[in-house]
């Protein structure tokens, strides 16, 4: 009895009441999770050698990740988990456009902190990471290997200790996506175009009731089956980011956790020829 009443004065204290709050801390919990599963399973497929993971099963990480994060903040914000989907609402006047650029920061910061925890899983700390020096340039090297808890190293045997953008060994695009050698700037704008506009189009579709309607409760499943459809037929060119904040917040991850300003350069032979998700 007493525990009981206990629990229901903290749940009460720790309530969250104001809205806009309560939406916020969704969105970065969905978001969080939508990248931490999409950025995990390109991790375990590059530092696996492809022998515990493939292009498939990275997309496939992807995509379950967006049903995922849905079914976590769907109820309370809506889990755009996109700042391009926040936008398309914002267009058709089914969001407010004071709340925007709020759930853009939020969105950016989420990937920014799930592309940390990533680094911290696959990174790692064994007994004998300290008898290598640190990777050279990294701003954030010495407090990021000291949050390191998990004992396998499977980025740094991968890259045998150094953080690249280009190579053969490079694992910045475990982070962020890279075009591929062929493509130019302007099909890279072109595609991610493409492919988010057809993107917000399938969402818009699967949400307007006047369309035959998806079983309620089984939406998010619907869109992670559109989002597999998507990175299925267009992701060879730039690796199907279709979210800014899926790209920015993990490419910017990567410019302090010592990949360095390389990240934001165009190098031929940079990435996975567009399919490192």
């Amino acid at each position: 009895m007493g525990s009981a009443s206990f629990l229901t004065r903290a749940r009460s204290l720790l309530r969250i009441r104001n809205q806009l709050v309560r939406e916020c801390l969704a969105e970065l919990l969905s978001t969080f999770v939508l990248i931490l599963i999409t950025l995990s399973g390109s991790a375990q497929k590059v530092t696996s050698f492809e022998t515990k993971g493939n292009i498939l099963t990275s997309y496939l990480a992807g995509a379950l990740a967006v049903m995922v994060g849905i079914y976590t903040a769907g109820g309370i914000s809506g889990a755009h988990m996109n700042p391009a989907f926040s936008f398309a609402m914002c267009l058709m006047e089914q969001f407010p456009w004071w709340k925007f650029p709020i759930f853009a920061v939020v969105q950016t910061l989420a990937s920014f902190m799930s592309a940390g925890a990533v680094y911290i899983l696959y990174y790692g700390m064994g007994e004998h990471h300290w008898a290598r020096e640190p990777h050279g340039g990294a701003r954030m090297a010495r407090p990021m290997d000291m949050l390191c808890l998990c004992s396998t190293d499977a980025i740094w045997y991968y890259s045998n200790g150094t953080l690249t953008v280009s190579g053969p060994r490079e694992t910045a695009s475990i982070f962020a996506t890279y075009p591929a050698d062929y493509v130019s700037v302007a099909n890279g704008f072109l595609d991610q175009v493409i492919g988010t506009g057809v993107l917000m189009v399938g969402v818009m579709g699967i949400m307007d009731t006047r369309n035959k309607g998806v079983p309620k409760g089984l939406e998010p499943v619907v869109v992670a089956l559109l989002v597999l459809s998507i990175t299925f037929s267009m992701g060879s060119n730039c690796g199907c980011p279709l979210n800014p904040a899926r790209d920015i917040g993990p490419r910017l991850f990567t410019y302090v956790a010592g990949w360095g300003p390389e990240v934001f350069r165009w190098v031929e032979g940079s990435g996975r020829g567009g399919d490192g998700r």
